[in-house]
């Protein structure tokens, strides 16, 4: 006959087991995320799978001095001085509180 083992001593079994191998002891089984926070990262395989891209302005920004050309951004330029010039640019940034557009309005 097999002879039954009481609860109390299965959970104090279930504690040192826990304690033994380093694992949370969870007896009312609440969610802990435990099983996301074990599982191995998926950012550096990610990563490792894409190549690295070459970017240009970050090359011509870094190399000023070696003639490399980032087209799109002097494009982006040349548009910015057309807009100014036809008066449709940004507006000019306030030097001080008074030339702000808000104060303006309050008065």
């Amino acid at each position: 006959m097999a002879a039954s083992i009481t609860p109390s001593r299965l959970a104090a079994l279930v504690k040192t087991r826990c304690q033994i191998f380093q694992t949370a002891y969870n007896p009312t089984s609440a969610r802990t995320g435990a099983k996301y926070l074990r599982a191995r990262l998926r950012g550096p395989s990610m990563v490792k799978y894409y190549p690295p891209v070459a970017n240009i302005a970050e090359l011509a920004r870094t190399y000023k001095n070696a003639g490399v050309v980032d087209f799109a951004e002097a494009q982006r330029l040349k548009d910015v001085e057309d807009k100014k010039r036809r008066g449709k640019g940004a507006p000019a940034k306030a030097k001080d509180k008074g030339q702000s557009r808000r104060t303006a309005r309050r008065r």
